[in-house]
Protein backbone atom coordinates (compact mmCIF):
# COMPACT_ATOMS: atom_id res chain seq x y z
CA UNK A 1 0.00 0.00 0.00
CA UNK A 2 2.76 2.40 0.88
CA UNK A 3 4.81 1.51 -2.18
CA UNK A 4 1.95 1.76 -4.69
CA UNK A 5 2.37 5.49 -5.24
CA UNK A 6 6.15 5.49 -4.75
CA UNK A 7 6.54 2.80 -7.39
CA UNK A 8 4.70 5.13 -9.79
CA UNK A 9 7.04 8.08 -9.27
CA UNK A 10 5.73 9.76 -6.12
CA UNK A 11 8.37 10.94 -3.67
CA UNK A 12 7.86 10.00 -0.06
CA UNK A 13 7.82 12.67 2.64
CA UNK A 14 8.54 11.18 6.06
CA UNK A 15 9.71 14.20 8.08
CA UNK A 16 8.43 17.68 8.83
CA UNK A 17 11.51 19.21 7.23
CA UNK A 18 10.86 17.29 3.98
CA UNK A 19 7.29 18.61 3.94
CA UNK A 20 8.45 22.19 4.54
CA UNK A 21 11.17 22.10 1.89
CA UNK A 22 8.87 20.47 -0.65
CA UNK A 23 5.83 22.70 -0.17
CA UNK A 24 7.77 25.97 -0.22
CA UNK A 25 9.04 25.34 -3.75
CA UNK A 26 7.69 27.28 -6.69
CA UNK A 27 5.30 25.43 -8.95
CA UNK A 28 2.73 22.78 -8.13
CA UNK A 29 2.93 19.93 -5.67
CA UNK A 30 0.40 17.14 -5.36
CA UNK A 31 0.27 15.64 -1.87
CA UNK A 32 -1.55 12.37 -1.25
CA UNK A 33 -2.11 11.44 2.38
CA UNK A 34 -2.26 7.70 1.98
CA UNK A 35 -3.93 5.27 4.38
CA UNK A 36 -4.76 1.61 4.94
CA UNK A 37 -8.53 2.00 4.53
CA UNK A 38 -10.54 0.44 1.74
CA UNK A 39 -11.35 3.75 0.05
CA UNK A 40 -7.63 4.51 -0.25
CA UNK A 41 -7.00 1.16 -1.94
CA UNK A 42 -10.18 1.04 -3.98
CA UNK A 43 -10.57 4.59 -5.23
CA UNK A 44 -8.03 7.12 -3.93
CA UNK A 45 -4.75 5.62 -5.12
CA UNK A 46 -6.22 4.28 -8.40
CA UNK A 47 -7.92 7.64 -9.06
CA UNK A 48 -4.76 9.61 -8.38
CA UNK A 49 -2.67 7.35 -10.60
CA UNK A 50 -5.28 7.47 -13.36
CA UNK A 51 -5.28 11.28 -13.22
CA UNK A 52 -1.50 11.59 -13.28
CA UNK A 53 -1.17 9.11 -16.15
CA UNK A 54 -3.90 10.71 -18.27
CA UNK A 55 -3.63 14.44 -17.59
CA UNK A 56 -2.24 16.75 -20.23
CA UNK A 57 -1.07 19.08 -17.44
CA UNK A 58 0.60 17.51 -14.40
CA UNK A 59 1.87 18.84 -11.09
CA UNK A 60 5.59 19.60 -10.95
CA UNK A 61 6.01 17.31 -7.94
CA UNK A 62 4.13 14.19 -6.87
CA UNK A 63 4.44 13.41 -3.16
CA UNK A 64 2.91 11.17 -0.54
CA UNK A 65 2.94 10.57 3.20
CA UNK A 66 1.28 7.62 4.89
CA UNK A 67 -1.09 8.31 7.80
CA UNK A 68 -0.22 6.21 10.82
CA UNK A 69 3.36 5.62 9.61
CA UNK A 70 4.84 8.96 8.53
CA UNK A 71 3.36 10.69 11.57
CA UNK A 72 5.70 13.68 11.68
CA UNK A 73 5.23 14.41 7.97
CA UNK A 74 1.46 13.93 8.01
CA UNK A 75 1.11 16.24 11.00
CA UNK A 76 3.14 18.92 9.19
CA UNK A 77 1.12 18.52 5.99
CA UNK A 78 -2.08 18.87 8.00
CA UNK A 79 -0.87 22.22 9.35
CA UNK A 80 -0.76 23.40 5.74
CA UNK A 81 -4.25 22.01 5.08
CA UNK A 82 -6.01 24.13 7.70
CA UNK A 83 -8.87 24.97 8.00
CA UNK A 84 -9.65 21.48 6.67
CA UNK A 85 -9.87 18.89 9.45
CA UNK A 86 -7.52 15.87 9.45
CA UNK A 87 -8.54 13.44 6.74
CA UNK A 88 -7.01 10.28 5.39
CA UNK A 89 -6.93 9.54 2.66
CA UNK A 90 -6.78 13.06 1.27
CA UNK A 91 -5.45 14.70 -1.88
CA UNK A 92 -4.14 18.25 -1.90
CA UNK A 93 -2.63 20.44 -4.58
CA UNK A 94 -0.32 23.28 -3.60
CA UNK A 95 0.81 26.04 -5.93
CA UNK A 96 3.79 28.15 -4.90
CA UNK A 97 3.31 26.93 -1.34
CA UNK A 98 -0.40 27.76 -1.14
CA UNK A 99 -3.20 25.21 -0.95
CA UNK A 100 -5.35 25.52 -4.08
CA UNK A 101 -7.36 22.28 -3.99
CA UNK A 102 -8.35 19.76 -1.34
CA UNK A 103 -10.14 16.43 -1.66
CA UNK A 104 -11.19 15.04 1.70
CA UNK A 105 -12.03 11.47 2.66
CA UNK A 106 -15.78 12.11 2.46
CA UNK A 107 -15.27 13.19 -1.17
CA UNK A 108 -13.38 9.96 -1.90
CA UNK A 109 -15.55 7.36 -0.15
CA UNK A 110 -18.16 5.80 -2.40
CA UNK A 111 -16.91 7.50 -5.56
CA UNK A 112 -15.38 5.52 -8.41
CA UNK A 113 -11.69 6.03 -9.17
CA UNK A 114 -12.66 7.45 -12.57
CA UNK A 115 -14.67 10.25 -10.94
CA UNK A 116 -11.75 11.14 -8.67
CA UNK A 117 -9.41 11.08 -11.66
CA UNK A 118 -11.65 13.37 -13.71
CA UNK A 119 -11.90 15.83 -10.84
CA UNK A 120 -8.12 15.86 -10.39
CA UNK A 121 -7.52 16.30 -14.10
CA UNK A 122 -9.76 19.39 -14.06
CA UNK A 123 -7.83 20.72 -11.03
CA UNK A 124 -4.53 20.09 -12.86
CA UNK A 125 -5.86 21.86 -15.95
CA UNK A 126 -6.72 24.88 -13.83
CA UNK A 127 -3.53 25.13 -11.77
CA UNK A 128 -0.67 23.29 -13.52
CA UNK A 129 1.41 24.33 -16.53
Amino acid sequence: MKAELIDEGFSEMVSASEVESTLKQDGTTLVVINSVCGCAAGTCRPGVLMAVQNASKRPDRLTTSFAGFDIEAVNKVREHLLPYPPSSPAIALFKNGELVSMVERHQIEGRPAQVIAQHLISVFDQHCN
